[in-house]
């Protein structure tokens, strides 16, 4: 999503992370579609940060995607509109409950990891890693379904999962690339894109407006980061970490040697997570790259001002139809 020049193991790793705040809002199933018990908001992450080196920053271009309460409403409706789909195709399932595993950051600029930690209190408890419970929105919503109710659902084929060789038993997997759904299910021809691709149609959501946001928003931070206050900035933030005896070009190789002995979570990556996050407030380095990444991207705003609307406007159309589901 947001994709760096050079990107590495350590990028990829923060890309990861970030990536958490773009997912579905659902998480593993946890009660039917149908229940109507509130959820708990109280895990919710916060539009804009209340803690870490990051409290109160919210980048520009943030205004132009759904915020997390927002884009749980958009889902909810979605499952409640797929869970009436696959009924009619005589198949009763209980889909994941939008909101009720929440990922750690509230949409997909996620800012606080944009620039590597910000939080020490997190990084004192979990160093580069993140808690069990605010991984579980990355899980699939496929996982718990049938091999038919994913073609109903998708439109494809249930993914086979393949370990990769030499991968030891619930470490990371590859999955083969998913072949075409059945054409129809109990004499009723499949929707394009399953169900999920039909529900989407009657919100009149559109994908792309997510990715051209979001490609602005890599475009930002890769030009802000060859500007003068922040090579600046990374070169003290770099000289701070060696007189801690650490050795680092940039935050996002500081968290690809948390990641490498481990799930970033070690004695050591706790260590080098606090020494990281303390050489940042010393140096200044998230306030100084906020305000340059902030002024790339008031000009992309600028720059992209019409299409920029429409997809506020189509936003803000979505949530409208999705409040008026029931």
């Amino acid at each position: 999503m947001h994709v760096l020049r050079r990107t590495t193991v350590a990028t990829a790793v923060m890309l990861a992370a970030i990536s958490l705040g773009a997912c579905s809002s659902s998480g593993p199933a946890s009660g039917p579609a149908k229940d109507r018990t509130p959820v708990d908001r109280t895990n919710w992450p916060a539009e804009v940060p209340t803690s870490g080196l990051v409290k109160g920053l919210e980048l520009p271009l943030e205004s132009y995607l759904p915020s997390y309460a927002d884009q749980v409403a958009v889902d909810t409706a979605l499952r409640t509109l797929e869970t009436r789909c696959m009924s009619e195709y005589g198949l009763t399932v209980d889909l994941p409950r939008p909101g009720a595993n929440p990922p750690p950051y509230s949409n997909a600029l996620s800012i606080e990891r944009r620039y590597g930690l910000s939080d020490r209190a997190q990084a004192r408890k979990y160093g580069y890693g993140l808690p069990k419970q605010q991984t579980r929105s990355l899980e699939s919503v496929e996982a718990g379904l049938s091999g038919v109710e994913v073609e109903v659902l998708t439109g494809r084929k249930k993914p086979e999962l393949t370990p990769p060789r030499g991968a030891k038993q619930g470490e990371g997997h590859f999955g083969t690339v998913p072949e075409p759904a059945r054409a129809e299910h109990n004499g009723k021809k499949l929707h394009q894109g399953g169900c999920a691709g039909w529900a989407k149609r009657q919100l009149k959501v559109n994908e792309e407006d997510e990715g051209f946001v979001s490609g602005l928003a890599s475009a930002s931070l890769s030009e802000s980061r060859p500007l003068k206050p922040v090579r600046k900035a990374l070169k003290s933030w770099s000289a701070c970490m060696k007189d801690k005896g650490r050795k680092a070009a940039d935050p996002y190789r500081a968290m690809e040697q948390g990641y490498a002995d481990g799930d970033g979570t070690t004695k050591n990556a706790i260590a080098l997570a606090l020494d990281d996050i303390d050489c940042k407030k010393r140096t200044r380095l998230i306030e100084v790259w906020f305000k340059e990444e902030s002024a790339v991207q008031k000009r992309l705003i600028e720059e992209n001002k019409d299409p920029l609307t429409a997809v506020k406007k189509r936003m803000g159309e979505v949530l409208a139809a999705a409040e008026a589901v029931e």
